[in-house]
């Protein structure tokens, strides 16, 4: 693909930010403020349009019910609108409740079920009524004891409540499903890997495909193969990309392991799945700034993106067919060890941005602006209520 193809495809890109990684958050040992922290959803759009004005490919934010509820959803659909972005995927909380103790969905209680069905319910009429079309669904339900449970039970509970909601689903929205191997349960996941989620998918309808969260899987689990046959059986909905080093650690997208990153890009752009695939971040900023650390993430999907067009798909199929294995791994490093910084900053500089948005970010004094506004909000953690 040459530079011309390459940048067209890479202009087309849309990357959906969180509302929830632009405020303070931590793990469940502190939360360490940061200055000029955004301290409610309006401040949170508002980080998510600067976002979208210094990289030019985030026009999208996702919000997270209850922690982005507001009174009137009319005023927030037009706050989001004046700022030149749009609502993106509604995620519904079924952790945050007391009453989620022993799970949502898959609770032995009915009532409880029925408190985050209707939950649910209420997250597809925000959908609606902002104009989304995706709802992202992650279950923390789960076992800590064997015993604890009827495991097929608890399933029989998540395919009936999932069969209710999908039947009230919009036309236009889709049920993306997501699946984690552990946490915070320990023994047993209701929904813990890709297999299960697909299975539900499948039961569901067309409308239900799965999620990829990246940092949802066991060492060494091979993503980008994962990735592939969702693509080959069109349950691929959509990613949470984020990264790790031990476990769900949300830490700055390809920080980690840019090369993992870049193989799992080459088999969207392989596929061609652009455009039916969301591509979400969903990270946690602990000690590193908001807005610059979500920049960097964008700016490094956008270079595996661009490393991943760059595979002479002709070249690999060739020497595969000729067995030779090594030669075929070098067609691979020769994309993934390409400097593309030229070709982006060609990209940006079509778009009248910054060659370097994160450098433009910290230039143009918006954090300061925002620490004057904001000040350094205090957070207590659960220790410090005791």
């Amino acid at each position: 693909m040459n530079d011309d193809a390459v940048l067209a495809k890479l202009a087309a890109l849309e990357i959906e930010t969180p509302s929830w990684g632009y405020g303070n958050s931590g793990t469940r040992f502190h939360v360490y403020p940061w200055p000029g922290a955004a301290r409610n959803v309006w401040e949170r759009i508002d980080d998510a349009a600067l976002v979208h004005r210094l990289t030019g490919c985030c026009p999208s934010v996702a919000l997270h019910i209850p922690w982005d509820r507001v009174d009137d959803w009319s005023a927030l659909g037009d706050h989001v609108r004046e700022r030149g972005i749009r609502i993106g995927a509604i995620n519904p909380n079924l952790f945050g409740d007391d009453t989620y103790g022993l799970g949502s969905l898959c609770h032995p209680d009915p009532s409880v079920r029925r408190q985050a069905l209707d939950h649910c319910l209420e997250c597809v009429e925000i959908a609606r009524e902002l104009g989304s079309t995706i709802i992202s669904l992650w279950l923390a339900d789960g076992t800590s004891y064997a015993g604890q449970d009827d495991l097929r039970g608890r399933h029989a509970r998540l395919v009936a409540g999932l069969k209710e909601l999908y039947a009230e689903l919009p036309q236009e929205q889709r049920l993306l499903v997501e699946y984690k191997f552990f946490e915070p349960a320990f023994y047993s996941t209701d929904i813990p890997d890709w297999g299960t989620a697909a299975l539900i998918c499948r039961r569901l309808g067309p409308q239900a495909q799965v999620l990829v969260d990246t940092g949802h899987h066991p060492q060494g689990t091979n993503i980008e193969q994962i990735v592939a046959v969702l693509l080959a059986d069109g349950l691929l909905g959509g990613f949470h990309f984020n990264n790790r080093k031990y476990a769900d650690d949300d830490l700055i997208v390809g920080s980690v392991d840019p090369f993992e990153l870049f193989r799992i890009m080459r088999e969207i752009a392989l596929a061609q799945a652009e455009p039916s695939t969301a591509f979400m971040i969903d990270q946690s900023h602990n000690i590193e700034g908001k807005i610059d650390a979500m920049i960097q993430s964008v700016m490094n999907i956008q270079t595996a993106y661009a490393k991943a067009l760059l595979v002479d798909e002709s070249r690999l199929a060739s020497v595969q067919e000729q067995g030779d294995v090594l030669g075929a791994h070098r067609v691979l490093l020769e994309a993934f060890e390409t400097d593309v910084r030229p070709l982006l900053a060609r990209l940006r500089a079509e778009k009248g941005l910054h060659a370097d948005p994160v450098q433009a970010f910290r230039d143009g004094g918006y954090l300061e602006q925002r620490t004057r506004e904001r000040g350094t909000a205090s957070v207590e953690s659960a220790y410090e209520k005791l």
